[in-house]
């Protein structure tokens, strides 16, 4: 008898010792020889209907799939501290709600490929700092907003192909290389990959670097597919981005009146600067330091061109200093530097020339 319940509790306590596995999941333990190891859950009952609730805190991948499940609630995964691997696939999610990944705060790749989520909320990347893959292929998602752009800066792996996409934002392509100004190597092992094949693309200005990077030899953005394709205009329908020449689209050039200016103390000041491309470019001004810059206006005499100008009144020894005119449209952005001193003082700016990312000499050519 003292056996028998030596056994009974040798059972229980083994019982307890080993987490509980969702009754439409499969469980498993892979462990190693130090007796430490990591737990993969695998849930693709056809009759599952809800996100389960009762995973193993301490899984570290987790798939969903071939499901009934139609929404990911907030905080379906908030226990799961440990899950570095989510994939809810080929499921029927329409609903994602922008805290459902809340507190997946070591989570390195999000697979949602196979559903039909049509809005996906981009601002949840957030409470996933060490996102590195984000897939979505094949939903029906048909625009990223522009406020989409800051939670990707870390995802170097990004599917949206077979989506209903038909353009970008424009500033999206400016977070990788060789638009936001880091240098381009081509020994470099870290590549941002693309999934934006077999979407409806509208091509003209608003993905002309989209264009422009498919037709580049070597760039740290890889396409999946080299060979996406135009469906709009139709001009263009049915051409590959390779080949696409788009119309109406140059890339802007700037150019200021002076790259130098020296001026009295309490003196009034004008900085002008001229800017060509089309779309027509807007204007901006910067103050190499940051601070605020006021007092500009900005006039389009003609389709392709625009002037600003900036003025400084009674200038004291701290308006010293280089200010940048920024020209901008959906094609690419260009800047040139005025270099502003005090009479009687010696300068602290560092004296440049003319910046224009290597595109103010250049030809103005359309894509």
């Amino acid at each position: 008898m003292r056996l028998l319940l030596c056994v009974h509790v040798l059972l229980c306590c083994l019982s307890m010792a080993q987490p509980f596995c969702p009754s439409q999941c499969t469980c498993v333990f892979h462990g190693r020889t130090d007796g430490t190891g990591t737990r993969s859950v695998l849930c693709n009952d056809p009759d599952m209907s809800d996100i389960p609730v009762n995973v193993p805190v301490d899984t570290v991948k987790l798939r969903i799939e071939k499901t009934m499940v139609r929404r990911i609630p907030t905080e379906a995964f908030y226990y799961l501290v440990e899950l570095q691997y989510l994939w809810i696939t080929y499921n029927s999610i329409t609903s994602v709600d922008t805290g459902s990944f809340y507190n997946l705060k070591v989570l390195h790749e999000l697979r949602l490929d196979g559903n039909m989520i049509s809005m996906f909320p981009w601002e949840s990347l957030k409470e996933m700092p060490m996102l590195r893959t984000l897939d979505l292929h094949n939903n029906r998602i048909t625009s990223i907003p522009t406020d989409a752009i800051p939670y990707l800066l870390n995802i170097t792996y990004l599917d949206l192909s077979s989506n209903k996409l038909t353009t970008l934002p424009s500033d999206l392509m400016d977070i990788w290389p060789p638009f936001n100004g880091a240098p381009v190597s081509t020994n470099t092992t870290q590549k941002v990959v693309l999934g934006l094949q077999d979407n409806p693309w509208f091509c003209d200005c608003k993905i002309s670097k989209m264009i422009e990077i498919s037709k580049m030899v070597n760039t740290p953005v890889v396409f999946m597919d080299l060979f996406l394709t135009c469906s709009g205009p139709e001009n263009l329908a049915g051409v590959i981005f390779q080949r696409a020449e788009l119309d109406n689209c140059v890339k802007p050039s700037v150019m200021t009146s002076a790259t130098k200016i020296t001026s009295p103390l309490g003196s009034n000041v004008l900085l002008r600067c001229d800017a060509t491309g089309l779309p027509t470019p807007i204007l901006y001004w910067a103050k190499s330091d940051g601070s605020p810059v006021n007092n500009t206006v900005q006039e389009s005499p003609g389709e392709g061109v625009r002037w600003s100008i900036m003025s400084l009144h009674e200038i004291l020894y701290k308006d010293a200093g280089d200010y940048r005119c920024k020209a901008k449209n959906v094609a690419r952005c260009c800047e040139a530097t005025i270099s502003l001193s005090i009479a009687g003082t010696m300068s602290t700016t560092i004296p440049s020339t003319e910046a224009c990312r290597n595109w103010t000499n250049q030809p103005r050519n359309d894509f």
